[in-house]
């Protein structure tokens, strides 16, 4: 069994994902979107094992666990490795969706507003 502690590359993103909502422009973000998102991030196979985020962009604040206020406007679920890719600007969300690499509940239209701006820009290796 593998402990709850993930091993995910994930984690990092939201990890930074945190920073970058605290600062003015991830506020000013926050303000723009006032969107809840879920996000299920699996390690190998969706519906597995998953690890679930909460992005709360009425907060500002990102958290691990389901979202406590009620429903998401819209969840997500993602393995590991497409969640980065996606994060990182590597994978378009949209191709992700065709693809079936991103699994999507709740409202199209909120869906549509998780863009690659509230991810933080990775910072140069």
């Amino acid at each position: 069994m593998a402990d709850s502690s993930s091993n995910l590359k994930s984690d990092a993103v939201f990890a930074q994902m945190k920073q970058h909502l605290s600062t003015d422009a991830g506020k000013q973000l926050s303000s723009k979107i006032g969107l809840v998102y879920q996000i299920h991030i699996a390690p190998k196979k969706l519906g597995f094992d998953e690890v679930v985020y909460t992005v709360d962009l009425k907060k500002g604040q990102v958290t691990k666990g389901p979202y406590e206020g009620g429903k998401p406007d819209a969840s997500f679920s993602f393995k590991d490795e497409d969640f980065v890719k996606v994060a990182l600007g590597k994978m378009n969300p949209q191709i992700a969706f065709m693809r079936g690499a991103m699994k999507v509940k709740g409202s199209l239209s909120a869906a549509q507003k998780f863009t690659p701006d509230i991810f933080p820009k990775p910072s140069k290796m």
